[in-house]
């Protein structure tokens, strides 16, 4: 990965293969992307998808100490009305002190593009010092000071040494890449380079890199059993924590697309062993993301004893559930990341994938190998599914779940989600990470599949009062003719 000697972490696209235009199978994609003949493909219709901004500016605004400078017009600032929130109930809830971190802008105007504005941003930069007083600042590029070639890291090179304090920029300008899973890399790439420290010492600690982490309490007394503590990244921590990364034990991931820069770069830089194992959804996940950090930590035994106590608990209520929901037939639509792995858990619970919808895809990571949650779903999955990649194309997927019509529909993003329950079928947000975590997960999110196929009257009754803005002629199209050209 070269960390340090780069100034950027690179584009998806370009860094690790990355796609967003795909229609096949599952065991299709793997052969092709194994031999190098996959390549991406370009539509001739597409509807909004995500900046890699906000993926990038909006990790980095969790941070509990940490301010964001975005280099922009105040439109693109939509993020910060995104994550203020959530971060200010997160931290009440921890009771943890969220005065020091904020999210600005330079609202970048006509006569800024014209004759440049790293002036006014140095002084937004000082004003945002002034009033947050944060432990360290980062400037998030645009695509309009991206195009008029804003030299950020100059402008960052001066701050940190005017202030005092880690001035980090961060370059995710949303015209670089059609895959906004870029976006986590350019912060991570940020973390990285400004923000972490070599070791002084090591720590029981033990990395992991989620989005939120709703399961503290549980994954806090399991990891005491085998002696560390779990610093989760990077949502409520603070620029001290992040400064020590290189001192942990081991870094772990709840989803590989989130967390492949930050866990190999500590790697490949620090000598922090990353635990590339399935992620922790369902029961096989689960065994594989704590059998990988038992291995690591030396603690097997332990990992062993709390794995079988789990199967004891869990696995026959698990295996009462799944003979009620064996046979329903259900589409995914999600990251690759979470698709892949809640597509294992689901055929867990005896429930047949149909289609799978991701909004891109990774032919690998950046070990050069390709994601265990893909190879795993290839050489396990029973039968070879519909497999597109459609980076978000609502209008492709309602196509998809009006032709398929399965049972259910699984999301990470309520935005597809209503549109399955608008066309009648029963749909599930699956916005938390840790909803599906080891054993109890899997009962508990078997549960709730249960509950949501069988009371079906709001679907059905939404359903009937709502006039999709699709014609017959959209739902008679076939998804393989969406892509209609390769591009390079």
């Amino acid at each position: 990965m070269a960390i340090k000697k780069n100034t950027e972490s690179g584009v998806r696209e370009t860094r690790l293969g990355s796609i967003t235009g795909y229609n096949g199978t599952l065991k299709d994609l793997h052969a092709k992307s194994g031999c190098g003949g996959v390549k991406d493909k370009g539509r001739c219709f597409s509807q909004a998808s995500l900046c890699n901004a906000a993926c990038a500016l909006s990790q980095l605004s969790f941070i509990t100490d940490a301010a964001i400078v975005h280099h922009a017009p105040s439109g693109c600032a939509v993020t910060a009305m995104q994550v203020s929130n959530s971060k200010d109930q997160l931290a009440d809830a921890l009771g943890l002190d969220n005065s020091h971190s904020g999210y600005v802008c330079t609202d970048m105007n006509d006569s800024d593009i014209v004759f440049g504005a790293t002036d006014n941003l140095k002084e937004v930069i000082r004003e945002t010092h002034r009033r947050y007083q944060p432990g360290a600042i980062f400037i998030g590029a645009s695509c309009v000071s991206g195009i008029i070639g804003e030299d950020l890291e100059s402008v960052a090179s001066e701050m940190r040494d005017e202030l005092a304090l880690p001035v980090a920029p961060v370059f995710c300008e949303g015209f670089k890449t059609k895959i906004w899973a870029s976006g986590f890399d350019a912060a991570y790439h940020a973390i990285l380079t400004q923000i972490v420290k070599p070791p002084q010492k090591k720590s029981n600690t033990v990395n992991v890199i989620n989005f939120f982490g709703s399961a503290r309490k549980q994954i806090t007394e399991i990891f005491a059993e085998f002696g560390v503590v779990p610093l989760f990244l990077t949502s409520n921590t603070s620029i001290e924590e992040l400064s020590r990364l290189s001192e942990s034990l081991a870094t772990v991931s709840t989803c590989g697309t989130l967390g492949t820069y930050l866990g190999n770069g500590l790697q490949e830089q620090y000598g922090v062993p990353y635990v590339k194992s399935l992620q922790p959804h369902g029961m096989v996940g689960f065994e594989s993301w704590l059998g990988g950090l038992g291995e690591v930590l030396g603690k097997e035994a332990e990992v062993a004893a709390l794995l079988q106590r789990e199967r004891t608990s869990y696995l026959p209520k698990i295996q009462a559930l799944k003979q009620k929901l064996t046979g329903l037939r259900a589409v995914i639509g999600m990251g690759p990341g979470f698709n892949f792995n809640t597509s294992r858990a689901l055929q867990e619970l005896g429930i047949e994938i149909v289609h799978s919808a991701a909004w891109h895809f990774d032919k690998q990571y950046d070990d050069g190998k390709a994601p265990d949650a893909f190879t795993y779903q290839v050489e396990h999955s029973p039968n070879d599914y519909k497999l597109s990649v459609n980076d978000l194309q609502n209008h492709e997927l309602i196509n998809i779940l009006h032709t398929v019509k399965p049972d259910i529909f699984f999301s990470r993003h309520t935005g597809s989600t209503v549109w399955a329950m608008k066309l009648g079928i029963p749909a599930i947000c699956v916005y938390d990470e840790y909803a599906i975590f080891g054993y109890r997960g899997l009962l508990n999110f078997g549960t709730w599949i249960l509950d949501v196929v069988t009371n079906r009257s709001f679907t059905e009754n939404l359903s009937k009062r709502v006039k999709l803005p699709y014609t017959d002629w959209w739902f008679k199209q076939q998804n393989d003719h969406f892509l209609d050209k390769e591009t390079t």
